[in-house]
């Protein structure tokens, strides 16, 4: 939710970022319901406090022996209006809520401008990309013949978008979300949260799934969701809370199942584990100050690159562009993992800085010692790795074709018994 305060006072400004997001102007519109809103209001109060004034006569007249029925009358009568009126403000609020809710983040200064991924700015580029003398088998291919990634299986039970994985794959999976989760609580100061899969409407909107992303998540029967994210509970953490200035920041990560319909994707990575209805990813999330936020973002973003790091994997940093970034998100950085099999790099983390926009819905606040006045705390979330597609790229930068097997990275070795090297 979007401060309707600040675009009452600039309604310009918001129409021009919202410009670089491709969107038409939105103020005229706000500002009118806004308008109606509180006139409807004010017509209640003023209806309200003329019934008082009718309610004290009548007592004053029944006091005198005097005939009130006609007071009475107006007594009702204004009660009805009142009704009315009131009916009319739910609505226009109503309707304004719903569309405050709709609207994206205001974009940082520093996001550049463009209309889509071709757009966005590479910022670092770390390691050098796999050269093969031929063409590299992609992770299906390799999983199959090692006789651990089975998508038949998962098919026969499931349907398209999920995948069985067994033995030393399956291992390996687990082996890259507990050295993730042990990298960011042991070096990276985050407390680790084991949270709920399942949480309500309120929850989802907080974070901004909902309204508008609803066709992307999975409902159940009692109107509960499964979580499309960790990044849902962990902010969640802090919803309708006052937190000391002092405490903060506050730091969480969480290894997690995700599970999306994937509802805009019809066609797109249809082959392999790059984009499931199910997958595990380890998340991070940050409650800040407002003035800390920017700081912390490049933290972060630091974070999951020291995982890709320390794996060995290569990647890139691209900051995205206007037209590209998500809705809830004011400045994002995504982290690209170079896939032998595709020669390109792809995404495998997105770490966004928020502001204050979850913070409203989730009426999220704090306080300094011995103030009164609160502010909206800034939440920051990222992918601290997808796991399923860091368990690709392993798989891939890792393929030995001497005899199809994956060398285990030196920094999960300890996660594998030691294993030096998957083979059939």
């Amino acid at each position: 939710m979007l401060d309707l305060r600040a675009i009452r006072k600039d309604p310009e400004s918001f129409d021009r970022n919202w410009a670089r997001r491709g969107l038409e102007p939105q103020s005229p519109r706000i500002l009118e319901l806004d308008e109606l809103h509180r006139a409807a209001l004010t017509e209640v109060q003023e209806l309200q406090s003329r019934r008082n004034d009718v309610s004290r006569q009548i007592g004053i007249a029944k006091s005198k022996g005097e005939d009130a029925s006609a007071l009475m009358n107006e007594v009702a009568s204004i009660k009805d209006k009142i009704a009315e009126i009131e009916e009319k403000a739910e609505g226009y609020g109503s309707v304004l809520n719903d569309l405050l809710s709709r609207l994206p983040n205001m974009l940082q200064g520093d996001t550049p401008d463009g209309p889509d991924e071709s757009a966005n700015v590479e910022v670092r580029r770390v390691g050098e990309p796999k050269r093969a003398n031929g063409d590299t088998p992609d992770h299906v291919e390799i999983g199959e013949k090692l006789g651990m990634v089975d998508f038949e299986a998962a098919a026969r039970v499931a349907g398209a978008r999920f995948v069985v994985l067994n033995r030393d794959i399956c291992r390996l999976e687990r082996a890259l979300a507990q050295f993730m989760l042990d990298t960011h609580t042991g070096e990276h100061g985050y407390t680790e949260v084991s949270p709920p899969l399942l949480v309500s409407t309120d929850v989802m909107y907080g974070t901004t799934q909902l309204p508008k992303f609803r066709d992307d998540q999975f409902e159940t029967t009692d109107g509960r969701w499964l979580v499309p994210t960790a990044e849902v509970v962990l902010t969640n953490l802090v919803r309708e809370q006052i937190l000391d200035l002092e405490d903060l920041p506050l730091r969480y990560t969480a290894w997690t199942p995700c599970f999306r319909k994937e509802a805009g994707s019809a066609g797109k990575d249809t082959r392999g584990m790059i984009r499931m209805h199910q997958f595990y990813k380890v998340e991070m999330v940050s409650i800040t100050a407002p003035d800390k936020s920017r700081d912390e973002h490049e933290r972060m973003t630091a974070c999951a690159e020291n995982i890709l790091k320390k794996l060995d994997l290569p990647f890139r940093t691209v900051v995205l562009c206007s037209g590209d970034t998500g809705f809830a998100a004011s400045k994002t950085y995504d982290l690209e993992v170079w896939i032998p099999s595709q020669k390109t790099y792809r995404e495998i983390s997105s770490c966004s800085n928020c502001l204050d926009i979850q913070a409203r819905r989730m009426k999220a606040r704090c306080r300094a010692k011995g103030e009164k006045e609160t502010q909206f705390v800034h939440t920051l979330n990222g992918s601290g790795l997808a796991v399923g597609r860091a368990l690709v790229a392993v798989m891939e930068n890792y393929y030995d074709p001497a005899d199809g097997g994956v060398f285990v990275p030196e920094v999960l070795k300890p996660y594998m018994a030691g294993q030096e090297k998957i083979t059939a």
